[in-house]
């Protein structure tokens, strides 16, 4: 890869075999990503612990695949996209954050769009307010506006933070 001038990109894992100079890891233990900015290379940061949005919101939803509620991917810390344990000078090394939706989890009656529309919301919301000076909605209540908002347009995103 790197002699044909590709960068490789690849989960927490590839921390284990040592990486490459040029690749960057898509970190969903959290742990991994920190590891990798600390020796210079880039990372994304996608814990499984708030950014997996195919998982579901209510009770009747639950699967196999998981259970997280919208509130939880909004007042997660960890979805910070600087983890607080890296140094300023590793800061630049983080380029984000990002939500996965396993699509072999998702019940077809459900879908993506129903599971993964709210917790998108959240996921930007977090990342692109101000640690300081801003404020995030992360009650059930500060959330029922966007669900009118996004009926009006056509998508299908679950309501059951609606009914919390």
């Amino acid at each position: 890869m790197n002699s044909k001038g590709r960068k490789i990109v690849g989960w927490d894992e590839i921390l284990e075999g040592g990486l490459a100079p040029n690749a960057a890891v898509m970190s969903w233990r959290g742990a991994g990503g920190i590891a990798a900015a600390r020796n210079g290379h880039y990372a994304v940061m996608s814990p499984g612990s708030h950014c997996y949005f195919d998982h579901s919101e209510a009770i009747r939803e639950r699967r196999a695949a998981g259970f997280r509620r919208l509130h939880h991917v909004a007042e997660g810390i960890q979805l910070r996209a600087i983890p607080a344990e890296l140094k300023p000078e590793e800061h630049r090394y983080i380029l984000g954050a990002q939500g996965n939706v396993w699509t072999g989890t998702s019940l077809p009656r459900i879908g993506v769009e129903y599971m993964a529309v709210p917790r998108m919301l959240a996921l930007a919301e977090v990342l692109w307010t101000p640690k300081s000076g801003g404020t995030r909605r992360t009650s059930s209540a500060g959330w029922k506006p966007e669900f009118p908002r996004l009926g009006a347009v056509g998508v299908n995103a679950s309501r059951s933070i609606c009914k919390s």
